[in-house]
């Protein structure tokens, strides 16, 4: 269980990043973390995983985070399967214990077949899919994932969102999901925390209860779900943009949701 009391991040400048954060995720839960920009979703799975530490309050749980950015970030002058055994060998296994496990992870993501290629010769979603290996083979009690499909086209979006679903159905590890996309959270997750911002503190915990696979279009429930999370983001981004524009600005055009054009409403 990852468990997180009374969660305070405050940077130097005094920017108050999170406020407050009181947030428990049961063994096997997938989480997202949904928010305007600069709410804090990323310093607060960063303080989930043990990549920062808190100016207040306390983490626990977690000993061994796999954490998966929307950079891949693989080493280009290594191999796929190199920079997979890469942390085994910073571990100290020996050369060919590590590519076994490294084998091994990439036939998880179904990435057996490019374990000789590079990094430049891949497509965006393989990158991410050996990002995922990479995180796998260290045998993590939780995963971490920092908006990892936001810069990937929407189909390949959408094939990775199905491989970590499954992924994560065999694994029942926890899942920490960062996303802009209310879609994307309600479709794959257990649980949604939508997030505010100035400071970062969590404003709504929506449970979804629903089998997978999910059809927002179709299940009226999720729907209505998706419609209350919007409403509420709406509201959240209305208000941290009237912060930062001129007095002059407000907001006469409604957001408007994923697959809708502009003007149409909310």
């Amino acid at each position: 269980m990852i468990e997180a009391q009374n969660l305070t991040r405050q940077f130097p400048g005094g920017t108050v990043a999170l406020e407050g954060i009181k947030l428990v995720i049961p063994d096997g839960q997938f989480v997202s973390l949904v928010g305007p920009s600069g709410c804090g979703k990323s310093t607060l799975l960063s303080l989930l995983a043990g990549l920062d530490k808190p100016s207040a309050g306390t983490v626990a749980g977690v000993k061994r985070p796999g954490v998966v950015f929307q950079e891949a970030a693989l080493y280009p002058w290594k191999t796929v399967l190199q920079n997979v055994c890469f942390g085994l060998e910073l571990r100290g296994l020996p050369r060919a214990e590590c590519q076994a496990q490294a084998e091994a992870a990439l036939r998880t993501v179904h990435l057996a077949r490019f374990a000789k290629a590079y990094p430049h010769e891949l497509s965006g979603g393989m990158r991410q899919r050996a990002a995922i290996a990479r995180a796998l083979v260290l045998e993590p009690d939780a995963l971490f994932l920092d908006e990892p499909f936001g810069a990937l086209d929407a189909q390949t979006r959408a094939l990775l969102q199905i491989e970590l679903l499954t992924l994560w159905e065999r694994t029942k590890l926890s899942v920490v999901f960062v996303t802009h996309s209310l879609e994307e959270a309600v479709a794959l997750s257990d649980r949604v925390i939508l997030m505010a911002s100035r400071p970062g503190r969590i404003i709504a915990d929506v449970l979804i209860d629903a089998p997978r696979p999910r059809d927002l279009r179709r299940d009226l429930t999720l729907a209505a779900i998706q419609d209350r999370l919007f409403a509420q983001l709406s509201e959240e981004v209305a208000r941290v943009a009237a912060q930062e524009y001129d007095t002059d600005w407000n907001m006469k055009t409604p957001l408007v949701r994923e697959g809708e054009e502009a003007g149409s409403g909310i």
